[in-house]
């Protein structure tokens, strides 16, 4: 065993694998027979099948992006696209298969679920398995279903938005999701509902050489408020697994959306994730997006302020630890008039990893007296370590201004000194401010998930002191 996989064994506690028996695998490659018997077994229309035939067309004919880690190794022909375990989606936790129904419940799903009164999806490889809905969301009338389900029983609403904020010609992996796309979830909030509980969602990817696609799609109606979180985790193998999802989310006048992400994943995951908002006058979409796990992740949450008086805001960590590679950063679109965007990026560096921050922010002519605020920090814990920044800032008018400030730095002498001399150990004194300097981020967690953040920083900066 090697001294990587060591580390890695000792200090992932989802390195579980479980077996759960296939009932439906379109086996390992992808090409148009594939996409067919996707769309086929989900009984999809007609429509749905084209949209994934274009889609792969274009995937085929996309390069992989010329920034970032490097990607030459993934090998597309190599991983299974589509795999089911259970027959279909249950809303009794004792229908789950029982090899899943352990897994989640050794992931403390169930609990999770109890906290927030019901009102949770999860997803193992390729489809969603399990999903309770919130009472309080069920009685205001939201619609809260897997991304499958949406479709069969939403049709008209689910075609009005699907693909219009992320089109499958994006980019490469936005055109693979589009081709292979399954489970995710399907949100609807009407008009001036205001949710108090967030919803939350867990995917899973349990086998070796897998890929997870899910497709989550969420229109927050006029004057209404959501708060949606996810979490995901997968087990370490010796080769790598692909995750590529796809979230589109729309935000019409005055409504409110916060989409909160603890990623978790082991660190043989490739996550190539799109997340875009298209926010509508007076509109708020917040992105909470936490990175901690993986070994290459490419995600930059975006907002398309298309409205008047749209405000979009992102606050994120990267932590870029042993063979890691984290690419994150943001999108902020400016078309609207007197729209504002605020980015706070913290990225945190250990065991040689790397940890950059990658962003855009785009003022058009119309977008008059637009301003955006960007801070991207980082937090240096070793000689081999690296980070970068790669800002792009672009105003296309007189009346707009972008603030940017970034620092890079280690870990203050004097602090440590201070809080050692008050008999704290060098390794807690350091987990304290590492604690400290990724506070913007973890204040805005729920508290489950902020002490499940404390926990896993301090196992991923374990041995990084000195």
């Amino acid at each position: 065993m090697s001294e990587d996989t060591k580390f890695l064994d000792e200090e992932y506690k989802y390195n579980f694998k479980t077996d759960a028996k296939e009932i439906f695998s379109t086996g390992v490659g992808l090409n148009e027979q594939v996409v067919r018997e996707i769309s086929k077994i989900k009984g999809e229309p007609e429509w749905m099948l084209e949209y994934r035939l274009k889609a792969l067309k274009t995937f085929e004919k996309f390069p992989l992006p010329n920034y970032g880690p490097d990607l030459s190794f993934l090998d597309f022909d190599s991983y299974h696209y589509y795999t089911r375990v259970a027959d279909s989606e249950s809303t009794k936790w004792e229908d789950v298969p029982e090899a899943v129904k352990n897994t989640f419940e050794k992931l403390g799903i169930p609990e999770a679920e109890q906290k927030y009164l019901s009102g949770a999806t999860t997803q193992f490889e390729s489809e969603v398995v399990y999903h309770n809905m919130l009472k309080e969301a069920e009685e205001k009338g939201v619609i809260f279903l897997s991304t499958d389900m949406g479709l069969k029983l939403y049709p008209e609403l689910f075609k009005k938005y699907f693909g219009t904020v992320v089109p499958f010609n994006d980019n490469k992996f936005a055109a693979l999701n589009g081709a292979v796309w399954s489970g995710g979830s399907f949100i609807y909030v009407p008009k001036g509902v205001k949710l108090d509980k967030p919803l939350q969602s867990y995917f899973r990817i349990n086998n070796e050489k897998s890929g997870q696609f899910e497709r989550s799609l969420i229109i927050c109606d006029e004057g209404s408020s959501i708060n949606y979180v996810e979490g995901c985790t997968a087990p370490i193998y010796s080769k790598e697994s692909l995750h590529a999802a796809v979230v589109e989310i729309i935000v019409l006048k005055g409504a409110r959306c916060r989409y909160t992400t603890v990623q978790n994943w082991s660190n043989n995951i490739v996550n190539m994730v799109t997340q875009r908002a298209l926010v509508m006058d007076d509109g708020l979409m917040e992105w909470v997006d936490g990175n901690i796990g993986s070994l290459r992740n490419m995600k930059y949450p975006a907002c398309i302020l298309q409205g008047d008086g749209a405000k979009g805001t992102v606050i994120s960590i990267a932590v870029g630890g042993r063979n890691q590679f984290q690419d994150n950063g943001s999108r902020m679109i400016h078309i609207g008039k007197n729209t504002s965007s605020n980015i706070i990026s913290k990225s945190v560096c250990s065991h040689g990893g790397v940890a950059n921050y990658r962003g855009t922010v785009r003022m058009h002519e119309g977008a008059e007296n637009a301003h955006s605020h960007i801070e991207c920090d980082t937090l240096i814990l070793d000689s081999e370590s690296r980070s970068d920044t790669y800002p792009k800032n672009e105003i296309m008018n007189a009346s707009s201004y972008i603030e940017h400030e970034a620092t890079v730095s280690k870990i203050n002498e004097e602090q440590l000194f201070y809080l050692m001399s008050r008999g704290i150990s060098e390794e807690d004194a350091t987990n304290m401010i590492i604690m400290g300097f990724i506070e913007p981020f973890s204040k805005e967690l729920p508290m489950e998930y902020a002490i499940e953040l404390n926990r896993l920083i301090k196992l991923d900066m374990s041995d990084s002191v000195g």
